[in-house]
C-alpha cells in the first residue's frame, strides 16, 4: 500500500490538509482540492509559490512525486477570478468582499482605474527626526494608509470625510483582510417570502422586519470635489436669475476623474449644463416633464460626458448697485432643505454607484447636488453636497418627509396599515452634555448631508468652445430667447470662425440639432460628435461637406431673409389662401423652396404659428 502524505494548502478562506499518495496523479489530487474547498474543478488554480509561480495542472501523467510535493508541503490556492498575472485589477479588490459581491458587473473607469492604485501616502525623510540611512523607514517616514485621519485632518483645509476607495480599504485592512465585510444596501421594507404569519397589517415576525435605522455621520463620500471647467459654464446659468429674479435649474454634465488632493479622491468635472423644462419663481421650482431626456443622455455619452449631477440656484438680491445677494444659507438656519434632501435623495437612487463588492451591484450614488446661492461675502457661491446612503433608503423606500414650517427638519413616517416604517433614530446632546438618543420625529436633516468642496480651476479647461455671441440656451423662452433655425442662422453669421470645429463645439447647439422639429439630425449626426470629442478638425470638416449641413445651410440662408416674430406669442400673419399637404412636411434637399411664403415662415424658422384673418 503506498504511503500516505499530507499536503496543506491555503486559500483566502484559510488553510486545509489533503490527504495524498506520491504517486497520486495532480488531476486526482485536484479533484480532492475541489471537493474539499467546494469548487467546480475549474473555478481555482493551484501554485507551489505564494507568488503565483508553479501552477499544478491537471495532469493525469504527471504524479506528485514528480512533482517533488513532499509530507507536509504547503501549496496556495487562489479562485479562478484571482488567478494568473492578468488579473491585477482583481487582486488589489478585498478577498473577503469579492465572494459576496456581484463580480459581473461592470464598475466605472474612475474606479477601475482607483482600485489599481496602491493609495499610500508617502513622506519623504526627516533630516530630524529620522536617524536611519536614505534606504530605510521608521515611523516618522513610513507611508501612511489612504484612509489616517490625522493625516486628513492636518491639511488644508481639513478633510472631514475619506474617499471611498479609501473606505474600503480601510475594511479590507487588517489580519481578516475584510473576510466578513459586505457591502450592503439598506433596505426599510419589510422582507418577501416570510410564510409563517399572516401578511403586514395583520403579521409581522423578527425574520421579515427591517432594522430600526440610527442616523450616524458618514465617514466617506463618493465624491470628493465638483469642478466646474471654466466660469463660463456658470455665468451663462446664472444670467437667467439675473435676467428674471426667478430661480433656476439644470443637470451638471461632465465626467469622473481622480481628485489628487485628497488619497484616492474622485472628482466630478462639468463641463456643460442642461436646462429642462421648468417653472421657476422667485422662491420656488417646479420640474416638467422632459420628452428630450434620453435623447440628451444619448448625445452627451457620445460626447464623452455624462449626467453628474444637478444644480439650482437659492438667489435673492440685497442691494442691486453694490451686486450683493443675501447670505441665506449658513449654520443657523440651514445648508440643504429637508425638500432639496429628498431631491437629492431621489436623483441619487436613479443614478446608482456600480460597485462590484455589493450583493446588488450597486452602493451609494456618484451624483452631486451644486446650489448657486449668497455667501458670507454677500457673493455668489458655488456649493456642493450629496445626501448619505442612510438618506437614500429612506427617501427610496418612502420613509422621509420635509416639515411644512421648517425647512431644517425632516419627518420619519409612522407605520400605517399601508407601509411598515422602521423605526428612526439619532444622537444629540443634551443640557447636561450626556449623548441621549432621540426619534427622529422630527429629525435635523444635517444628519443626512454630506458637503464637497467645490471650486473653478486656475486654468480653465474647456470641452466646448467659448463665443461672445452664443448659441440660445434651451427652453428659455420666457426670455425671449428661442432655439430655432434663425437663432442659428444668426449665430452662424456671428460666428465666421476659419475653424469649423470651434464654431459647431457648442453643447446646446449640438442638442438643438439632434432635437429640432424641423430637420433633426440624430442618425447622421455621429460623426460630428466624434470629431467634438476627439477635437478633430479633419472629421468635422468631413461632416461639413456632407447633404445634411448643406441643407441647413440652406434653411438658414433662407430665414435671413424673412421678417422675425417677436416672442413671446403667436405671430398674426395677413390672410392667405391654406396651402394643403399631403402630410407631414420635411424638406427636400432637391427642392427646398417649394412651400409658400407661410409655410416657409412657419415650418422653418419658427415651428407651428398662429394663422388668422385681419
Amino acid at each position: 500500500m503506498a504511503e500516505s502524505i499530507i499536503i496543506r494548502v491555503q486559500s483566502p478562506d484559510g488553510v486545509k490538509r489533503i490527504t495524498a499518495t506520491k504517486r497520486e496523479t495532480a488531476a486526482t489530487f485536484l479533484k480532492k482540492v475541489a471537493k474539499e474547498f467546494g469548487f467546480q474543478n475549474n473555478g481555482f488554480s493551484v501554485y507551489i509559490n505564494r507568488n503565483k509561480t508553479g501552477e499544478i495542472t491537471a495532469s493525469s501523467n504527471k504524479s506528485l512525486n514528480l512533482l517533488k510535493i513532499k509530507h507536509g508541503d504547503l501549496l496556495f490556492l487562489f479562485p479562478s477570478s484571482l488567478a494568473g498575472p492578468s488579473s491585477e485589477m482583481e487582486t488589489s479588490a478585498p478577498l473577503g468582499l469579492k465572494a459576496c459581491g456581484a463580480p459581473n458587473v461592470v464598475e466605472d473607469e474612475i474606479d477601475q482605474y482607483l482600485s489599481r492604485q496602491d493609495g499610500k501616502i508617502y513622506r519623504s525623510r526627516d533630516p530630524q527626526l529620522c536617524r536611519h540611512g536614505p534606504l530605510g523607514k521608521c515611523v516618522h517616514c513610513v507611508p501612511l494608509e489612504p484612509f489616517d485621519e490625522d493625516y486628513l485632518n492636518h491639511l488644508e483645509p481639513p478633510v472631514k470625510h475619506m474617499s471611498f476607495h479609501a473606505y474600503i480599504r480601510k475594511l479590507t485592512g487588517g489580519a481578516d483582510k475584510g473576510k466578513f465585510v459586505a457591502l450592503e444596501n439598506i433596505s426599510c421594507k419589510i422582507k418577501s417570502g416570510c410564510e409563517g404569519h399572516l401578511p403586514w397589517p395583520n403579521g409581522i415576525c423578527t425574520k421579515c422586519q427591517p432594522s430600526a435605522i440610527t442616523l450616524n455621520r458618514q465617514k466617506y463620500r463618493h465624491v470628493d470635489n465638483i469642478m466646474f471647467e471654466n466660469h463660463t459654464v456658470a455665468d451663462r446659468f446664472l444670467d437667467f436669475w439675473r435676467k428674471t429674479g426667478n430661480q433656476h435649474f439644470g443637470y451638471l454634465y461632465g465626467r469622473y476623474t481622480e481628485h489628487k488632493d485628497i488619497p484616492l479622491g474622485i472628482r466630478a468635472e462639468v463641463a456643460a449644463i442642461y436646462e429642462p423644462p421648468q417653472i421657476g419663481t422667485q422662491n420656488s421650482l417646479e420640474l416638467l416633464e422632459d420628452p428630450k431626456a434620453e435623447v440628451v443622455d444619448e448625445i452627451a455619452a457620445k460626447l464623452g460626458l455624462r449626467k453628474v449631477g444637478w444644480i439650482f440656484t437659492d438667489l435673492v438680491s440685497e442691494d442691486t448697485r453694490k451686486g450683493t445677494v443675501r447670505y441665506s444659507r449658513n449654520k443657523d438656519t440651514y445648508f440643504l432643505s429637508s425638500e432639496e434632501c429628498i431631491t437629492a435623495g431621489d436623483f441619487q437612487n436613479k443614478h446608482p454607484n456600480i460597485c462590484r463588492l455589493s450583493p446588488d451591484g450597486h452602493f451609494g450614488s456618484k451624483f452631486v447636488t451644486a446650489v448657486a446661492t449668497g455667501g458670507p461675502d454677500n457673493q455668489v457661491h458655488f456649493e456642493g453636497y450629496q445626501v448619505s446612503n442612510q438618506c437614500m433608503a429612506l427617501v427610496r423606500d418612502e420613509c422621509l418627509l420635509p416639515c411644512k414650517d421648517a425647512p431644517e427638519l425632516g419627518y420619519a413616517k409612522e407605520s400605517s396599515s399601508e407601509q411598515y416604517v422602521p423605526d428612526v433614530f439619532y444622537k444629540d446632546i443634551d443640557k447636561f452634555g450626556n449623548e441621549i438618543t432621540q426619534l427622529a420625529r422630527p429629525l435635523p436633516v444635517e444628519y443626512l448631508i454630506i458637503d464637497i468642496t467645490t471650486t473653478f480651476p486656475k486654468d480653465p479647461v474647456y470641452t466646448f468652445s467659448i463665443s461672445q455671441n452664443p448659441f440660445p440656451i434651451e427652453n428659455r423662452d420666457v426670455l425671449g430667447e428661442t432655439q430655432d433655425f434663425h437663432s442659428l442662422a444668426t449665430y452662424l453669421s456671428q460666428n465666421t470662425s476659419s475653424v469649423f470645429l470651434d464654431t459647431i463645439s457648442d453643447f446646446h447647439l449640438l442638442l438643438f440639432l439632434v432635437t429640432n422639429d424641423v430637420m433633426p439630425l440624430q442618425d447622421s449626426i455621429s460623426l460630428l460628435l466624434e470629431a467634438v470629442r476627439t477635437r478633430n478638425e479633419e472629421l468635422a470638416q468631413t461632416w461639413k461637406k456632407s447633404e445634411q449641413w448643406a441643407t441647413i445651410e440652406q434653411l438658414c440662408s433662407k430665414c435671413l431673409t424673412l421678417p422675425q416674430s417677436p416672442l413671446p406669442g403667436p405671430k398674426l400673419l395677413p390672410f392667405r389662401a391654406p396651402v394643403l399637404l399631403p402630410g407631414p412636411w420635411t424638406p427636400d434637399p432637391r427642392c427646398l423652396l417649394t412651400a409658400s411664403w407661410a409655410v416657409e415662415q412657419a415650418d422653418l424658422c419658427r415651428g407651428p404659428q398662429m394663422f388668422s384673418s385681419l
